[in-house]
């Protein structure tokens, strides 16, 4: 049976002698009440929801309990309809929950969509000016006079929209029992101290406390109370950890072109540079960041800083790596170190571009013109975020080649939970670089020679002083010594030491993540932002009394865990937010003779995956 059979919704045929096991139910998302529902938020784009949002997300973090925001946004710079998803969960899970049990509808435009939104049992907020008709009587309905409160701030008619956010905000600090000196807290942060914005903003707050408070019974069960599940962690967006992790990994040139979700690494790259890279008495930039023509330029920037021996890097989506494709054929057979994060969306400029999805990583592992395999790593949380922003350095000066870094927009452009990074001990990899002594010593050398057995040959550093530094770079067909050819023997042990250096990386990058249950007959294997909804799948699954063991790629080339895991199992899912199951086609093209054991489950529709629907994809092939 085809992959995109399993995918479309088929069943696999029945296994043999296997039962139907009646615990398996339809899965739910766990009961809501305090510390745990979801909380979405409709307005529209560019109307400032995001500071009232991120406050509440940071006054539920400091209050101790577990929590993750989710944008839901269009691919227009303005005036269409978004969506923000706050998730509370005392147990900690933070991938995205399938019901919505408070929704504060601000958008007219959506409020029919908006209202059928509500679980059971569920809130809907909205202004009083739209005039709800409360038809559905399986929910709470709640008004608040959001116009006139904006007015009644003294903001002018131009901040009036962007203040009235903060009507739902001081709302849902009076019904649900929110810290309001937290908000404040997370105003003072985001205004930096200035007080005109703090003061009208935390003052609509306070009027929307105060008028919740005088006017509306609390006819609903939800609420918060302090708990103590993020003491010693942090909050951070993976755009932001990866830029942070690029300049504690020594990058010295970035270029990029503007690209949503990839933009605002760059942006943190730049921002942290700015403080960590620059000396304080002279005022000299020990870096340069350079917004190209294109993304064909930006990649031919970074690879020229490569090969003079900076630490390059770019960022982009998919739509840009097509563009890169040419340059990343060069610098893969030239042998030149060059770091390309890619933050995975749905595709190119039309339909949803601006959603998440895993749906680059089949191209990018074959990506180039001929025979071309390539380094990727596959960041989970923010940790592997900044640590990705090091680490893949040191990979493409030890290998001498393309390094990719494959988030998300999930993963890149929300704010995420997480421990504080660990600095990174071990010295830089600089590879094989020569020096003029060395070259002095050895009387020579073959750029693209191979004396060890990895497929990395030695390289010298353009103004290295030494008339043994000189080579010439050559992309197109060369020998050990780096001269022109075309004969076929030459361009034959070229390919054979690329082939060499690939399984050479498989011993350099991360090794995947192993979490085996004894007793399991499921194997699961995922990756990047699928992780997260994860872990409340295999919850809910063993709350029924389904066992799995769980494998979590960290990078490829595979190495030796991934078939020691899948020889082990009868069954193994390879769950991934993509159409086509594109981990699932590597890892049958990797190790065909285990192809049959793996069942892919796959979807993607522009959100991130979320527990229940995964566990209810398992529970529909084990029926």
């Amino acid at each position: 049976m085809s992959i995109t059979d399993v995918q479309r919704g088929s069943k696999q045929p029945p296994r043999h002698g296997a039962q139907p096991s009646p615990q398996l139910t339809d899965i739910t998302d766990s009961p809501a009440g305090v510390n745990n529902f979801c909380i979405t938020v409709a307005t529209i784009n560019g109307s400032g929801s995001q500071t009232a949002n991120n406050c509440l997300i940071r006054a539920l973090f400091k209050m101790g309990i577990p929590v993750s925001g989710k944008n839901i946004f269009p691919s227009n710079i303005q005036g269409l309809p978004t969506w923000f998803q706050i998730r509370v969960s005392e147990d900690g899970f933070v991938g995205r929950r399938d019901t919505a049990e408070i929704v504060v509808a601000m958008n007219k435009n959506t409020l029919a969509e908006d209202t059928k939104r509500v679980a059971p049992g569920g809130v809907l907020i909205t202004p009083t000016e739209f005039k709800v008709a409360e038809e559905r009587a399986d929910i709470t309905y709640y008004n608040l006079p959001v116009q006139q409160m904006a007015k009644d701030s003294g903001a002018n008619a131009e901040l009036r929209p962007y203040v009235a956010n903060m009507v739902y905000v001081g709302a849902l600090i009076e019904l649900l029992g929110i810290d309001a000196g937290e908000v404040e807290a997370a105003l003072v942060s985001h205004f930096k101290g200035k007080a005109g914005p703090i003061n009208m903003n935390f003052g609509v707050v306070k009027a929307a406390i105060e008028y919740t408070r005088a006017n509306i019974v609390k006819r609903d069960t939800f609420r918060v109370q302090k708990s103590n599940k993020t003491t010693g962690k942090i909050l951070i967006g993976g755009n932001e950890a990866g830029g942070l992790g690029g300049v504690f990994g020594g990058f010295t040139v970035a270029a990029w072109y503007p690209i949503t979700p990839s933009t605002s690494l760059v942006d943190a790259l730049g921002d942290y540079a700015k403080e960590l890279r620059v000396d304080k008495a002279s005022g000299q930039k020990y870096y340069a960041i350079v917004q190209a023509e294109d993304e064909i330029a930006a990649l031919g920037i970074v690879t020229g800083a490569g090969w003079m021996g900076a630490r390059a890097m770019t960022s982009t989506s998919g739509p840009g790596i097509s563009l890169m494709t040419e340059y990343i054929g060069f610098a893969y057979f030239a042998d030149i170190p060059v770091v390309v994060w890619d933050i995975q969306r749905m595709g190119p400029s039309t339909g949803l571009p601006t959603r998440t999805s895993q749906g680059d990583v089949l191209k990018v592992y074959y990506l180039g013109h001929g025979d071309q395999k390539h380094v990727i790593l596959l960041p989970a949380n923010m940790e592997e975020c900044f640590e990705a922003g090091w680490h893949a350095f040191d990979l493409a000066e030890r290998l001498q080649t393309p390094i990719f870094v494959l988030s998300d927009l999930d993963l890149g452009m929300n704010l995420w939970m997480s421990e504080p990074f660990a600095y990174p001990e071990q010295p830089m990899d600089r590879g094989k670089v020569l020096s003029a002594e060395e070259l002095d010593q050895l009387g020579g050398f073959a750029r693209y020679g191979d004396e060890d057995g990895t497929g990395v040959g030695p390289r010298t550093l353009p103004g290295t002083d030494s008339p043994l530094a000189a080579y010439f770079t050559r992309g197109s067909g060369h020998n050990a010594r780096a001269q022109y050819t075309e004969r076929p023997e030459d361009w034959l042990a070229n390919m054979q030491r690329l082939a060499r250096k690939h399984e050479y990386a498989r011993t350099l990058v991360p090794r995947p993540v192993l979490d085996e249950t004894p007793g399991a007959e499921i194997g699961i294997i995922a990756y990047g932002s699928t992780d997260a909804p994860m872990a409340e799948a295999r919850a809910m699954l063993a709350s029924r009394g389904v066992k799995t063991s769980y494998l979590r790629l960290r990078a490829l080339p595979l190495n030796e865990d991934y078939a020691r895991f899948a020889e082990k199992y009868p069954r193994v899912y390879v769950v991934e937010n993509n159409f086509d199951g594109q981990m699932a086609r590597i890892l049958m093209a990797e190790e065909p003779k285990l192809a049959a054991k793996l069942i892919p489950i796959a979807h993607s529709d522009g959100l991130p995956l979320t527990g229940r629907w995964i566990a209810q994809a398992i529970v529909e092939q084990e029926r």
